[in-house]
């Protein structure tokens, strides 16, 4: 370890990850930063992922929680871990991540710019599975109500690093000075949208948001859609809009949500799958 570098405390949230988290774990054994610790935080797993991990890298540090706390939840008890040891900044990781060797090496780069006021660094993402772009740039879409992924411009990938309103939590790079100022993750949300709101708050206290596109990570995508992931998403996502909403905007907001709901109910008579998870979301955030 390089005690002249920025320490980074690499926190990686895993929940029953038996098919993916080794392989996020091997990756990180091989990164060229020459100064950071790994803690697994493991979210209630209830299959053999927690114990194969310990097995075959004992150096890394591991904390098990008793049930599953959702990504912020989770995540925010090993941003508290790393605080506690003083880490400059900490990375933010998905199980189902796998990152180049000179990926952290990349990010610190640009984190360690003194002429920015640099909060969160994401590297550009690809599908493990086809190579394929899945994050290389987000916004936030208040009209649509949708966080967004978009494809970076051509010059914007020849850059050392771009601006980006979104930065999705699978690969999130954060400056520790600003848990300070801002706070962790909000644990309101159990899945999906935390990043966009921390991404948000951070722009509101003046932090820029950036991506690094020389560095990469292969995202394996675990949580594909079921009836449980929509929940979230549309659950979050209306948590999320109605948090942000200007006063304004909330006028607009429960005019959208209100044209939603009754496209739902279309959906359930014209029997699509996924419309009972979405109105089981609608039905638990109007009671929320």
């Amino acid at each position: 370890m390089n005690p002249f570098l920025p320490q980074v405390s690499i926190v990686v949230l895993n929940y029953n990850g038996e098919d993916c988290l080794l392989a996020c774990l091997r990756s990180l054994w091989n990164i060229s930063y020459d100064n950071y610790s790994v803690l697994i935080v493991d979210n209630g797993s209830t299959d053999n992922s927690l114990e194969e991990a310990k097995k075959e890298f004992p150096a890394f540090a591991y904390l098990s929680l008793p049930k599953n706390r959702g990504f912020a939840g989770g995540m925010n008890e090993g941003i508290r871990v790393a605080e506690k040891e003083g880490a400059a900044w900490v990375w933010l990781l998905n199980n189902d991540a796998v990152v180049e060797n000179d990926c952290l090496s990349l990010l610190m780069e640009t984190a360690t710019l003194n002429t920015r006021r640099i909060g969160a660094l994401s590297p550009v993402i690809y599908e493990s599975q086809t190579d394929k772009l899945w994050f290389g740039k987000g916004k936030i879409d208040f009209l649509r109500m949708r966080v967004v992924h978009e494809e970076p411009t051509a010059k914007e990938t020849t850059e050392t690093f771009y601006p980006s309103a979104f930065l999705t939590g699978c690969a999130l790079l954060i400056n520790a000075k600003v848990f300070e100022i801002i706070g962790t993750l909000d644990e309101a949300f159990f899945l999906y949208y935390e990043d966009a709101d921390f991404c948000l708050r951070l722009k509101k206290a003046g932090w820029e948001r950036l991506v690094v596109p020389a560095a990469k990570v292969f995202h394996a995508e675990k949580s594909r859609i079921n009836p449980l992931k929509i929940y979230h998403l549309v659950f979050s996502g209306l948590l999320f809009f109605r948090k942000h909403a200007s006063p304004t905007g909330r006028i607009y907001y429960w005019v959208y949500v209100t044209i939603r709901k009754i496209k739902n109910s279309i959906d359930i008579w014209r029997g699509r799958d996924e419309a009972r998870s979405v109105r089981r979301a609608y039905d638990d955030f109007c009671h929320d």
